[in-house]
C-alpha cells in the first residue's frame, strides 16, 4: 500500500508502548497493532487526532505516501 504509517518509529522515539498509547487514546491495542503492522484499510480522523495528540506530532509525521 502506498500510504505508510510510522507508528513504530514514533513509539520508539517516545519510549512508549502500544498498550500505553492504547490507554491514552482510547483506541484498542488490537486496532493499534493492525495500524502498526500496515494491515489497516482505513484510519478515522478521530483516531488520527488522538494519535497525534498523544504522540505530540503532526499527521505528516505519522503518514507518508510512497507510490509503488
Amino acid at each position: 500500500m502506498p500510504v505508510r504509517l510510522h507508528l513504530d518509529r514514533l513509539l520508539h522515539e517516545r519510549r512508549m508502548s502500544l498498550v500505553e498509547l492504547a490507554d491514552r487514546t482510547g483506541v484498542s491495542a488490537s486496532d493499534l497493532a493492525i495500524l502498526k503492522s500496515g494491515d489497516a484499510r482505513a484510519l478515522r480522523f478521530t483516531t488520527l487526532e488522538a494519535l497525534c495528540r498523544e504522540l505530540g506530532c503532526q499527521p505528516g509525521d505519522l503518514l507518508t505516501h510512497a507510490p509503488d
